[in-house]
């Protein structure tokens, strides 16, 4: 295998071809020759030159549409024209079609030797680009499919519920307000809805309300000119123009100040808004999905939310439970975030430990989703292996406590036996659920002086799902 660069020339003249070959073969490098621009095709595609160089004026092509040929099909094979057209037009002209450098004849052998050094250090450089935004490409596919298998995949029956309402509800103009503690996945719901609406494609802007201080909030939301304010040195269209034709999502709604609440009102009502610093009236064209952790009767109590602008947004409200009200889900969650980690770092999938399993639907996660989100992140950094492990899991999940039956009833009537038809569950992690089970029933029966209604209540099941369980444990006396 010759290990020396190879240098394609392609002129019509055999002197030239001659002198070319011998300058070139002298400093070290191997040529081909073509003479006509069919040929220099058959030879670029035959010889894979390292480096062309290129006579404009060729019997069978205009020179520059040859060239631009040459870069359509071998776009990383630089190309150094070296033509007795020595006008400033050709040398202007080959270089917008692509060519790496222009040199006219007669030419200084060690410039043209200069420049053919130069141009397969470039190649080299440019096949180097290329392959990392192949390789990009590749990754950012993959990532892509991992993201896409991450789809939310319930078996909570609220869960299920809501997600049928918003396919009901999402190709409506309708502002929608989505209630839930944070990290239980708001934005996850926003997504849907836009997805599902006749807006999915226009753009979906997203504003946490929070994140910004009350005096940048504004300009945020409604943009502002060039100097309507200290610190403004330049325009910005803000993000009620960015929805335009879309969706604006407003987070954490209730973290708006009140007099700028009052504005939004007056643009939500009037579909028009003006930005700072402008006298343009612009016409506002998006739907409003807005979302808060807190709960809006106690937001507006607080004086956190204007009633008026609550009635605004409330056409349709979702309230989305806690992780801790629906741990049936935990295991599904826990699986689709598992595999999407894996996938971008690289690592081979990896299986989640009983024991881990059972710390995991123990805890009760205050950061809800978000919170297991981030758990299986740091469980797939820190494990060498194939398995996490509870020493993979931070320590408060580890040894949090379990369910406490005296905490207050749950929305959601499967607390007490979470998993028990999940294909995940091993038999050793249904005996120890099993456990946990009886000890609650107990607990509940012993607070509430073996009262089973109470117990039920307390328990947030229904008494015929109690009696079923006191049989199962024979706790009936």
């Amino acid at each position: 295998m010759n290990s020396k660069p190879l240098i394609g020339i392609v002129d019509d003249e055999r002197n030239i071809q001659a002198t070319l070959v011998s300058i070139l073969e002298r400093r070290g490098y191997s040529a081909v020759s073509a003479f006509t621009a069919r040929q220099g095709l058959q030879m670029i595609a035959e010889s894979k030159p390292d480096v062309l160089l290129l006579d404009l004026g060729l019997p069978d092509s205009e020179g520059l549409d040859f060239l631009q040929t040459i870069r359509q099909e071998h776009p990383v094979l630089p190309v150094i024209v070296v033509t007795a057209n020595d006008s400033l037009n050709n040398a202007i002209a080959s270089i917008k079609v692509g060519a790496f450098h222009f040199i006219s004849k007669p030419y200084v052998p060690e410039e043209l030797l200069s420049l053919v050094a130069k141009a397969i250090e470039h190649k080299g450089l440019r096949q180097e680009t290329v392959k990392l935004r192949e390789e990009t490409e590749r990754l950012k596919k993959r990532v892509q499919r991992a993201e896409a298998q991450l789809q939310p995949v319930f078996k909570n029956v609220k869960m299920r519920e809501l997600f049928e309402l918003i396919d009901q509800i999402a190709p409506s103009e309708a502002n929608i307000l989505v209630v839930g503690e944070s990290g239980v996945g708001k934005e996850i719901f926003a997504n849907r809805i836009h997805e599902q609406s006749a807006r999915s494609s226009g753009p979906l802007i997203k504003l946490n309300c929070a994140a910004f201080p009350q005096n940048m909030i504004e300009g945020e939301l409604f943009g502002y000119k060039k100097g309507a304010f200290t610190g403004a040195s330049q325009d910005f269209p803000g993000m009620l123009s960015a929805a335009s034709g879309g969706t604006l999502f407003l987070d954490e709604i209730a973290e708006m100040p009140i007099d700028l609440q009052t504005r939004f009102l007056r643009v939500l009502q009037e579909r028009e808004f003006r930005p700072l610093g402008s006298t343009q009236i612009i016409k506002a064209d998006f739907r409003l999905v807005a979302a808060s952790n807190r709960r809006p009767e106690e937001a507006i109590r607080n004086g956190h939310l204007r009633e008026d602008l609550f009635y605004r947004l409330n056409t349709f409200t979702l309230n989305i439970p806690p992780l801790r009200e629906r741990t049936e889900d935990i295991p599904e969650l826990a699986q689709l975030f598992l595999q999407g980690f894996c996938t971008r770092m690289n690592k081979p999938l990896m299986t989640i430990q009983s024991e881990a399993y059972d710390a995991l639907l123990r805890y009760q996660w205050p950061g809800n989703v978000r919170q297991l989100q981030n758990v299986i992140e740091r469980a797939v950094v820190l494990t060498q292996g194939s398995m996490i492990t509870p020493r993979n899991l931070p320590h408060e999940v580890v040894h949090g406590s379990p369910f406490d039956p005296t905490s207050g009833p749950s929305t959601d009537t499967s607390v007490l036996s979470p998993v028990r038809t999940h294909p995940l569950v091993t038999e050793s992690q249904s005996f120890n659920l099993a456990e946990r089970e009886k000890a609650a029933l107990v607990a509940a029966l012993d607070q509430c002086k073996g009262n089973k209604k109470k117990a039920a209540e307390l328990l947030g099941i229904h008494r015929p799902t109690l009696y079923t369980k006191l049989r199962k444990f024979g706790l009936e006396v």
